[in-house]
């Protein structure tokens, strides 16, 4: 993995793929054998839903709760799986610490709830004797958020080196009353991917709630969870970026709306520049304190940059972004007369 920081204070690419491989697996295998062991001490249907109290108001059968936490944790450990092995997540220091917290952290999320839902549900005569402390979620939640705290410091690697940049403002002379058009589109195929693994974990946990296999309060859980985030990515896996006269306009999805819009009067310069996903902390939108910048990051390479009147910069993924900006910056200088 080729980084500015010092191999020896950057975990390598190998290493998160090896733990991570390795982890997973543990994961994955204890989340399976623990419960198949415990089977002939557990009723089926397990209690899996407490609300309000220690009394359970919802069950799932035990193949049921079974496949539904190891296609929650399997999803989880795919995609972490997959940004390491591609790479660029690691490459800054906060994306660093995201990925090893939500590697670890998740994990004992995952473990510790699948946990005290066996302990609950261990000896219990039926379902609804399964008795749970609200102490216990509390003390999952804690030992998740601090394993996860802990993972992410000591996997945060050396501090980034932000590269020189060159933040000339091209300009692209335009005759006198001609008007220029200048659009590009940006796909990014792994968030769509992921949107889609989304939708389709919250499909089969509904199937499994019609076949009476989970209780009906998971699958609704599950759409809770994952409609607004397929229609986040949808809308932030293509992005069309338009620069003309009116000023810049970035249209989200597939079909290019919503847009979001800024005048040719609220911006004083644009110019290009390559960003990394590292850089910016990720994909989406991203903001990182104190530097007064929104990037909407689909992927790494050129990006489109305004600086706004008011202050303030906004970048986003485009193609041939320089030529963008030199015409944003030839009807700034019309608009001002300069």
């Amino acid at each position: 993995m080729t980084s500015s920081l010092p191999s020896k204070s950057l975990p390598s690419k190998s290493r998160a793929i090896t733990v991570a491989g390795l982890w997973g697996a543990l994961v994955t295998a204890v989340l399976a054998v623990v419960p198949l062991a415990l089977r002939d001490r557990l009723p089926d249907p397990l209690a899996t839903h407490w609300s309000g109290g220690s009394l359970p108001d919802g069950n799932a059968s035990f193949a049921g709760s079974l496949a539904f936490v190891l296609i929650f944790w399997g999803a989880t450990w795919a995609a972490l799986l997959g940004a390491a092995l591609h790479g660029a997540i690691l490459r800054g220091r906060l994306s660093r610490v995201h990925w090893w917290g939500l590697l670890f952290g998740g994990a004992v999320f995952t473990l510790g709830m699948h946990g005290v839902t066996l302990a609950a549900n261990l000896d219990a005569a039926t379902w609804r004797e399964a008795l749970l402390p609200g102490w216990q979620i509390v003390a999952v939640l804690a030992a998740s958020a601090g394993a996860g705290v802990l993972a992410g410091y000591l996997g945060r690697g050396g501090p980034d080196v932000a590269p020189a940049r060159s933040r000339e403002t091209p300009v692209m002379r335009l005759r006198p009353g001609q008007r220029a058009v200048w659009v590009s589109r940006v796909s990014n195929p792994w968030l769509a991917g992921l949107t889609t693994v989304s939708l389709l974990s919250a499909a089969v946990v509904c199937g499994f709630a019609a076949m009476g296999m989970v209780g009906a309060s998971a699958a609704w859980m599950s759409l809770a969870v994952a409609v607004p985030l397929t229609l986040l990515g949808l809308a932030t896996a293509t992005v069309q970026v338009r620069t003309d006269a009116e000023g810049l306009r970035v249209g989200f999805g597939p079909w290019g709306r919503p847009a979001r819009r800024t005048p040719i009067g609220a911006i004083e310069s644009a110019w290009a520049e390559r960003l990394t996903p590292a850089e910016v902390g990720g994909w989406g939108v991203r903001g990182i304190p104190g530097t007064g910048r929104t990037t909407l990051m689909l992927r790494g390479g050129d990006h489109l940059v305004v600086r706004r009147t008011g202050g303030g910069e906004f970048a986003v993924s485009a193609d041939d972004a320089e030529r963008g900006a030199a015409l944003l910056n030839a009807y700034i200088a019309e608009t001002t007369g300069s």
